[in-house]
């Protein structure tokens, strides 16, 4: 059958405008031409077509089993047959012979054909391409800039798409304006018909830590460890540290010369606070770490039921509990303790009253 140049000259220039393999585009559309070919057969279980790769040009055969005699002359041919028109497949009786049966103007039905197929192809190809991108950014920090609200979420694009930023998701307070530059964390990337549809956040405790990641050379080459990480979204964050290296300070790492570091996280998160305490195996002494900034007298723990008793100094007892209780909750969150804190006089006026 005649060649169909510009067909592979079109393909070529997608698969290297759009990194889309020819032979990919080219199977797709045989197989739609295998579809088509029920239109002029009534059934197409048997039959094939064929693209020349260098020319286009197209081809449709009939797989038609080698029989004595004709009984479905759609599925089978006779075995003079078969030696007549073909001579040199030497076909012998149970063999499967491949008999063109390319239509008139099937070339005209293909060029139509493959327009279709290669813009849906396109569509399917890049949006595989565009899932794996993003799927490979799950549970990591990316920059977007901001579209608009919908509702009480906001519409952030990526580059290539956009993601949804959910009301849960946001840290409380904050408001964001059109071109705005924001970092998120990815919590899920979904493959669907429309594209990849990714859903950030805002609120998630790992912001943090990619953000230090990011920001602080020893964290992201792992001289400094962050071993553990609590988070009231907009409030405050405390985070545990420690150093693989006795050189290097971790607390001193994550804050920066006069502060740098943290504060350029601060900054990126609106102004929420942000606690580094070191890390320590010993419980007693991580909790008395995480308490900070209040000062403890002691820690008493109970490492079977994972709670602690804490005495502070009067006038630290405020501090220790902090604001309706955060710098308590987050110090528990932080060392998965209870933490159950009192001040000198409490401890001396319990005591006292058992003596009574």
């Amino acid at each position: 059958m005649e060649g169909n140049k510009e067909l592979i000259e079109a393909l070529n220039q997608i698969e290297k405008e759009k990194d889309i393999s020819k032979e990919i585009l080219l199977e797709a559309l045989e197989n739609s031409l295998v579809a088509a070919c029920k239109n002029h057969f009534g059934k197409a279980d048997n039959i094939k077509v064929y693209i020349d790769r260098e020319t286009g040009a197209v081809s449709v055969f009939a797989e038609r089993e080698v029989v004595e005699t004709v009984e479905d002359p759609i599925m089978q041919i006779s075995l003079s047959e078969a030696k007549m028109k073909y001579p040199k497949a030497k076909y012998e009786l149970g063999d499967i012979a491949q008999v063109e049966i390319t239509p008139k103007n099937f070339g005209r039905i293909a060029t139509q054909k493959a327009k279709q197929v290669v813009v849906q192809k396109i569509r399917e190809e890049e949006r595989k391409v565009l899932y794996s991108q993003y799927y490979g950014k799950e549970r990591d920090v990316v920059t977007g800039i901001v579209q608009r609200y919908v509702g009480n979420n906001v519409s952030i694009n990526l580059g290539k798409v956009d993601a949804v930023l959910m009301e849960n998701e946001q840290i409380r307070g904050e408001r964001f304006r059109p071109t705005d530059r924001v970092k998120l964390y990815v919590l899920e990337v979904k493959d669907t018909t429309k594209g990849p549809k990714i859903t950030v956040s805002r609120t998630h405790p790992e912001l943090v830590k990619r953000l230090f990641e990011a920001e602080v050379t020893e964290v992201k080459e792992g001289i400094v460890e962050i071993k553990s990480i609590s988070r009231e979204a907009g409030d405050r964050t405390k985070m545990a540290v420690s150093s693989n290296d006795p050189n290097v300070d971790p607390v001193g790492a994550c804050v920066g010369l006069n502060g740098a570091r943290v504060n350029a996280i601060v900054n990126e998160l609106g102004g929420e606070k942000i606690d580094i305490v070191n890390w320590s195996d010993d419980p007693a002494t991580l909790i008395e770490n995480a308490l900070s900034p209040a000062k403890v007298i002691s820690v008493d723990v109970d490492k079977e039921e994972l709670s602690a008793r804490v005495v502070v100094p009067d006038y630290q007892l405020s501090l220790a509990i902090g604001r309706q209780g955060q710098n308590a909750r987050l110090a528990a969150r932080l060392t998965g303790y209870k933490i159950d804190i009192k001040s000198e006089s409490q401890v001396y006026d319990s005591y006292y009253n058992d003596q009574q």
